[in-house]
């Protein structure tokens, strides 16, 4: 499990930090899989990994799949100059000629592991994430209890190859069975205008377990709504001279103690703008109001 620091401590630079798999890091990391965009240009991209850096960045979410393991290969470029960065990978799906499908077994999530491993140029990766398939269609020999998918991660992190476990796209009662595994970070759909999972929230809080929402900043998928776009991001990000993404993703450092974001990002100018997001402190007012964007639908209309 992790220790955290609560979202307010703050470092030298009055960025907020936090902890994961035993290493305190910036509160706002750098989601890789972006970095697939800027494949036809790779000193552009390695320029964006290595101001990342340069910017105090110290936790980067990854995956082997990203861009058919391309993306790995260029961080493993990035990250010589910087052992001390924590990097977390995810598996559970693999490419395919159709895009992604998924790889559920015990025998496939290992090697999903030893590939992330030959792919970042390492011997062991901080952090490696469960990417769970429930709720969606796919072939029954890929339903796999976590059970034993938890068994063999444990020996991985046993071997040495896993520093910690994490888990990716999972129900509170998943996350449940899992605790006597020791899991150092969830990764779920969380944003000011996508909050399901609550309860598994404050269950990652009380277990002191990382808590890393993927898609920030909404808009998953066409028509679902995106952060940006809400009145009242705007307008707060209007009188406080912020961007609305800047908005979105501080309300979640304030939302939750244990948060640690990965937006990604193409831009260096947007990468500047993430960074800034943990130095951002919204007042009690401006908290309120982006509090009252979201109603759970369970309860709408009692």
């Amino acid at each position: 499990m992790t220790a955290l620091i609560p979202a307010a401590s703050a470092g030298p630079s009055g960025a907020r930090r936090a902890e994961i798999a035993g290493r305190a890091v910036s509160a706002v990391g750098y989601g890789a899989m972006q970095l697939g965009r800027l494949r036809q240009d790779r000193a552009a991209a390695l320029s964006l990994v290595r101001r990342a850096f340069e910017l105090g960045v110290d936790h980067v979410d990854t995956a082997q799949f990203y861009a058919d393991g391309w993306v790995n290969g260029l961080l493993r470029e990035a990250l010589r100059a910087h052992d001390g960065v924590v990097v977390a990978t995810k598996v559970g799906v693999e490419p395919s000629e159709a895009g992604m499908r998924p790889a559920q077994r015990p025998e496939q999530l290992r090697a999903g592991v030893e590939e992330n491993l030959r792919g970042l140029g390492v011997d062991q990766v901080s952090v490696v994430h469960l990417r769970r398939m429930d709720g969606l269609p796919i072939p029954d020999e890929q339903r796999v209890d976590v059970d034993d998918q938890l068994a063999e991660l444990i020996r991985m992190r046993d071997e040495g190859l896993a520093g910690a476990i994490g888990l990716s796209n999972v129900s509170l009662d998943v996350v449940q069975r899992a605790l006597p595994a020791e899991v150092a970070s969830v990764q779920n759909n969380y944003s000011v205008v996508a909050r399901d999972g609550e309860d598994l929230l404050k269950l990652t809080i009380d277990e002191q377990i990382a808590w890393v929402p993927f898609y920030p900043l909404g808009g998953t998928v066409s028509g679902a709504p995106k952060v940006t776009d809400e009145p009242v991001v705007r307008s707060a990000a209007a009188r406080l001279g912020l961007t609305p993404a800047q908005v979105g993703l501080a309300w979640l450092l304030h939302r939750a103690p244990n948060a640690l974001l990965i937006p990604g990002t193409a831009s260096i100018e947007h990468l500047r703008d993430n960074v800034a997001v943990g130095e951002i402190v919204l007042d009690d007012s401006t908290l309120e109001a982006l509090d009252s964007v979201w109603t759970d639908p369970s309860v709408a209309g009692r």
